[in-house]
């Protein structure tokens, strides 16, 4: 692995770019990101090539089964099957690896190697030594067939350059019927165009159950060529499966190039034909690499940090560029795309439409993020969701590929859109997203375009409980404490705009429906609870118990969602008798025995500090919760120990699913100094920053700064703050006080303060 390599000569000051970049007095910040950091572990991050939220993604694919294939790459493996072309970054769930394209020497191996394999036949040893990774590039060398591999890309095509060894039996094999986990092909047609040229197309079925993926290739050398069409099983006896692949011939001198581009769209062929041929029109794989770093430096250069710790540094720029992956572009340089109604659709590349919508994970930092650093994005993301709700008839709650998968739970595109509007930032249909908001708390099954088996995942009978008896039984609806409170909250949201637009009776109605948190909450426990039909305590009772995805919680145990009452943090400190009463039992969860009991205990509980989780989201507003009881030092310290804990520059160092740039933006507000505990409400609390300065270069030009006097790893503590100059009493702000280009100042210190 090449990138330790090239940081240490690279890290120091402000750094003067190479020949990949255009003005020698801009900052390279591609060179502090390690596109490494979670690709082992389970933070399933892949280390290819993207620009940021980019249609296309080719990148090494390791395996092909398990967990820790959801992005096709991980760490410990050492062969390579090849590089596709969709990837998903930091999910818990696997879909994509689309299009699969792997250079050969010799003979060409395509024949099963059976189910159990994580290798196909065609696989090639490498090693990390020989691997280098940087934001919109990537680069191995395959001992099997000693030819050097290189990937970049642009929004919607990749350009790959691979060097041969001379040989009379060089080649390629295009796999079409490849997929990760093996998703079924439901149809696949291949078409050599020309002795240069093939395109082709699929439809799949897995976590999407609709997925439509269409490419174009474009060879720089003539090839000859046999199609593999025959069925085959992947096991003796096994049932046939159709198989789609295409393996190409030629001769190539010692260290000669082969290029290949290659353009993908989810509406036709035609389609991904424009979209390599508009954005890739020549060979030319430096000017595709120079502008991919071009792009990411835009994007990364949206925050400054000043620190002495090169690691510290690589941790920041790397969780920044995780939270530029996804979404994801959906609309081909034409305007088309395809809509979540599975009908194609004339739209313009000014207003594009995206996908990858992990709103479970990201309406708590990723999306706040974007409110500051890039609010017009964001914007361009929510009018997404509200087409999305127009041609499919509901928003998303995981939108896979213009999908609707029914995965997670709550209706969580409304805090995206609440705080989007509350924080002033409108560009889009706002009556619209009212009542799209407002639809998706109301059980109504019809009108609604998803395969049947995601409808009830989609339009849980939760939603009915809740609005009808006020609370969701839990013998009647599995995670019925996490959905109740998840609902609670996203109801909240809705209060707030109800009341924004002046729709009283709408407004009285759902901040009544906020309340229903109290329902769960057992006074003698003092944990959240199940409660059934008849109005009784679900028993046996266990606050560490987990049944993954079976039982009253949601990837958790009831020690992590006790505390998901974001936008009523008053109310829940009332439930447990007091200011004192409140610490007495969340200082518990970060001294309370981290094991887990159960048969099939939830993996996603992850990175635990007693009880608290990290590697999961319910709980990443909890530790800010201190501040709100006038204990801040809990919250400083606390955050402290997680940027120890839970992040580090190594393969591993994510402690979860890095969840499509959830985990990273947690990690990039925090670390300037401050959280939004509850989207929707524009306020936010300070934790402990850990940087000496860091500066939010907003869109209109002013600055956001961020100033840590005497910060050291030993000053944890905060001993007094001000703002504009004036002093601080509280550790809140507001977002007004970011935009207007405001100045925090902290002076740090080693020991606690008192309020």
């Amino acid at each position: 692995m090449k990138f330790k390599t090239f940081l240490a000569g690279c890290l120091g000051g402000l750094l003067s770019l190479n020949s990949c970049t255009n003005s020698p007095d801009m900052t390279d910040y591609t060179a502090y990101v390690n596109p490494f950091i979670g690709t082992g572990g389970h933070g399933h991050t892949f280390p290819g090539a993207i620009v940021p939220h980019g249609m296309i993604s080719p990148s090494p694919d390791t395996r092909i089964d398990g967990w820790d294939a959801c992005s096709g790459y991980y760490y410990a493996d050492s062969t390579i099957n090849g590089f596709s072309h969709t990837h998903l970054s930091g999910t818990g769930c696997c879909d994509y690896g689309d299009v699969l394209l792997m250079p050969t020497v010799g003979e060409q191996k395509y024949l099963p190697t059976g189910s159990q394999s994580q290798q196909m036949a065609y696989a090639s040893a490498f090693s990390h030594q020989n691997e280098t990774a940087e934001p919109g590039y990537y680069s191995v060398f395959l001992d099997t067939y000693q030819v050097k591999a290189e990937l970049t890309a642009s929004k919607r095509a990749a350009i790959h350059r691979y060097t041969f060894p001379e040989s009379k039996e060089a080649g390629f094999i295009l796999d079409l019927d490849y997929s990760l986990q093996r998703q079924t092909n439901k149809e696949m047609e291949i078409e050599v165009i020309s002795p240069t040229e093939i395109c082709g197309r699929k439809k799949t079925m897995y976590w999407a159950f609709d997925q439509y993926i269409n490419f174009y290739a474009k060879f720089s050398k003539p090839f000859t060529y046999t199609l593999v069409t025959d069925s085959m099983a992947l096991d003796d006896g096994g049932r046939l499966l159709p198989t789609c692949k295409a393996l190409l011939h030629f001769d190539t001198t010692k260290d000669e190039q082969v290029f290949v581009k290659v353009g993908i769209s989810a509406v036709d062929i035609e389609g991904a034909r424009k979209n390599v041929e508009t954005e890739i029109p020549d060979w030319d794989f430096d000017g595709v690499r120079k502008d991919a770093r071009k792009a990411w430096n835009e994007t990364l250069s949206k925050i400054d940090i000043t620190t002495n710790n090169k690691d510290d540094k690589t941790i920041f720029y790397t969780a920044l560029y995780h939270t530029a992956i996804s979404p994801n572009l959906f609309t081909d340089v034409d305007g088309r795309y395809l809509g979540m109604d599975l009908q194609v659709h004339q739209g313009d590349t000014l207003n594009p439409m995206y996908t990858i919508f992990s709103l479970w994970d990201t309406f708590r930092a990723l999306h706040p993020l974007m409110t500051i650093i890039d609010p017009d994005l964001n914007n361009a993301f929510i009018r997404s969701l509200i087409k999305k709700h127009q041609e499919g008839g509901i928003f998303p709650m995981w939108d896979m590929a213009s999908n609707y998968t029914g995965t997670m739970i709550g209706y969580h595109a409304v805090p995206v859109i609440v705080d989007a509007y509350m924080k002033g930032d409108r560009n889009f249909d706002i009556q619209e997203a009212y009542r799209a908001c407002v639809r998706a708390a109301e059980y109504d099954t019809t009108g609604i375009k998803c395969p049947d088996l995601v409808l009830p995942h989609l339009m849980p009978k939760a939603k009915y409980y809740k609005n009808s008896i006020g609370y969701v039984p839990c013998d009647r609806e599995n995670e019925s404490v996490a959905k109740a409170l998840e609902y609670a909250y996203d109801d909240w949201c809705i209060s707030v705009f109800a009341d924004a637009l002046n729709d009283y009776d709408t407004r009285d109605k759902y901040a009544r429906f906020a309340k229903a948190y109290e329902f769960y909450f057992d006074p003698e426990t003092r944990f959240m609870r199940g409660l059934d039909s008849k109005g009784e305590w679900r028993t046996p009772f266990n606050p560490r118990s987990s049944t993954h995805r079976n039982d009253d919680y949601c990837e958790g145990t009831a020690w992590q969602w006790t505390w998901f009452v974001p936008h009523d943090i008053e109310g829940l400190v009332k439930l447990m008798g007091g200011e004192d009463a409140f610490v007495g039992k969340l200082d518990s969860l970060f001294t309370a025995d981290s094991s887990l009991e159960g048969e099939t205990t939830s993996s996603d509980i992850s990175g635990l500090i007693g009880q608290y989780a990290h590697g999961n989201e319910p709980s990443h507003h909890v530790i800010h919760m201190y501040n709100y009881v006038n204990r801040p030092w809990r919250t400083q310290e606390l955050v402290d120990s997680v940027y120890r804990s839970q992040y580090a520059n190594a393969v591993d160092g994510l402690s979860g699913n890095e969840d499509c740039g959830q985990m990273s933006a947690w990690y990039v507000l925090n670390s300037m100094g401050f959280y939004q505990v509850c989207p929707g409400k524009p306020i936010y609390s300070i934790g402990r920053p850990a940087f000496d300065k860091a500066v939010v270069n907003l869109p209109d030009g002013k600055k956001f700064t961020v100033i840590a006097k005497n910060n050291s790893k030993k000053n944890k503590y905060i001993k007094s703050m001000t703002l504009n100059g004036k002093p601080l009493d509280k550790p809140f702000f507001t977002h007004d006080d970011i935009i207007a280009g405001s100045t925090l100042e902290i002076e740090m210190t080693d020991r606690r303060t008192q309020p």
